[in-house]
């Protein structure tokens, strides 16, 4: 792809967006950094943002260091969200309750009894009023403090991001009340969401309901944008479905290349010690399983054990509970095992770059041949080999262009087998493993927030009456 135009980025008009992101630093994730890098490089782009974000996030993790790459003169607007906190609407989300042991009194067991019954009332409850998501509790806050903001000072257009998905029906009742044309941001798609996310709400009700949202939403924005190619094709075929045909691109996520301090043009992958390590940072979920790799590498154990022992081990970030117990499989294996925590993104890239591999993740489930992971751009800016465990589709398409011998379809056990063996086989000859290609610089962020903020001026033009 061509370069940016710098003629035309130094002609452009300045504009203001307001950004509607409850997710939003210092809230901690992979999703985060996505607005947080378009805001970083916007300005020079031509656009100013006000950021709309919620003042006590309940959310899982947290990461100061994002706040590193908010300029200075953003203006940030903050709103209080009436959720509880965040452990406690997990405690409250959970189904699996741990059974009273046998020898407990009759009385006990009948009291956790109870307990479970009215939490599984209070989950009825809250899944029938809070839709689409608990997040909808900081709707009232955040509309009173955007129409302050908008009323108070011009903006050109809002710009709504998702999940919560309730950001978008923010989003939606803004353009109602102002005029001002809207863009959604789809960071993930709300089909998939649905079927997926933590704790997502799959009953008929909630689904009716949120198809009609999804619906209302749809026909009220002037654009949108997604994470993947397929995605925006997906989600500009839903509106069409809702008689509404919506302008739409696709804008990854890509990598910044400031945190890297390398140049993207050039590298290898280093030689780190005798032992093989395999590093995996992210969440560990139902659409990130590890499963097929633990197989893998169960299976090589079985038969050379020697190898194993020379193979480290390294998963990063939060992980679900059966994720977990996959995990603990390995340690009857004789491989390195290191799990750790979510950690920010700084130490996160450090661990990348310790790695020999660095190892994706995507489950082979409907839809995820939609999804490209956000780390997978950072891993190629690493310059180091890639192991893709992943259904055929975008991310595996991606992969392939630089690693074509590095994918693998989750089923597909005795080939993965097979190259763990060879790859740590190789390894101990000290043989380095060059990228096939080298231009990544397409998948830069800014080269990606240029993009963004071209279509976001078209949209304002298309926008604005003719008088």
């Amino acid at each position: 792809m061509p370069p940016p135009d710098k003629n035309r980025t130094e002609q452009r008009v300045r504009r203001r967006a307001l950004f509607v992101c409850y997710l939003f630093p210092p809230v901690g994730g992979a999703g985060v950094q996505r607005p947080v890098k378009f805001i970083k490089y916007l300005r020079g782009f031509g656009w100013d943002v006000t950021v709309l974000t919620v003042e006590n996030p309940s959310v899982p993790v947290f990461d100061e260091t994002l706040l590193d790459d908010i300029p200075e003169d953003t203006v940030l607007q903050k709103a209080r969200t009436l959720e509880p906190g965040y452990q406690y609407k997990a405690r409250l989300a959970r189904t699996d309750g741990v059974a009273p042991p046998a020898s407990a009194e009759m009385g006990k067991r009948e009291s956790v009894s109870f307990i479970q019954g009215a939490k599984k009332v209070l989950r009825g409850v809250a899944g029938a009023v809070l839709q689409p998501d608990p997040q909808i509790l900081w709707f009232p806050a955040a509309a009173r403090k955007a129409l302050q903001v908008l009323r108070a000072n011009p903006h050109d257009i809002i710009f709504a991001t998702a999940p919560p998905y309730s950001s978008l029906l923010l989003g939606s009742w803004l353009k109602w009340k102002t005029g001002l044309p809207l863009v959604l941001d789809y960071r993930d798609e709300w089909d998939l969401s649905s079927v997926y996310l933590e704790n997502s709400k799959r009953d008929r009700f909630s689904l009716f309901v949120q198809q009609r949202m999804q619906r209302r939403i749809l026909r009220s924005a002037d654009g949108v944008i997604a994470t993947t190619e397929a995605s925006i094709r997906r989600i500009i075929k839903r509106a069409g479905e809702y008689g509404v045909k919506l302008p739409g691109i696709c804008v990854y996520n890509g990598f910044d290349e400031a945190d890297f301090g390398i140049a993207p043009e050039t590298g290898v992958a280093k030689h780190y010690g005798d032992v093989l390590r395999i590093v995996y940072t992210g969440t560990l979920w139902n659409l990130t399983t590890v499963e097929p790799l633990v197989k893998a590498v169960k299976q090589l154990s079985e038969y050379r054990p020697d190898l194993v022992v020379k193979l480290e081990l390294v998963f990063v970030g939060r992980k679900m509970s059966a994720q977990l117990a996959l995990l603990e499989q390995l340690r009857h294996t004789g491989c390195q095992l290191d799990i750790r925590d979510y950690c920010d993104h700084k130490e996160a890239l450090s661990l990348m770059r310790s790695a020999d591999v660095l190892c994706l993740l995507l489950s082979n489930v409907d839809g995820a041949e939609r999804v490209v992971p956000a780390k997978l751009f950072e891993y190629l800016a690493m310059r180091k080999e890639i192991l893709a465990i992943s259904p055929e589709g975008e991310t595996a398409d991606i992969v392939t262009r630089y690693f074509p011998r590095n994918h693998f379809v989750g089923n597909d056990i005795d080939s993965l087998c097979d190259w763990l063996q060879a790859r740590i086989e190789r390894h101990q000859s000290s043989i380095s493993i060059p990228l096939e290609k080298t231009d990544i610089l397409e998948f830069s962020r800014k080269y990606q927030t240029n993009r963004l903020a071209d279509y976001l001026d078209s949209v304002v033009i298309e926008s604005t009456p003719v008088v």
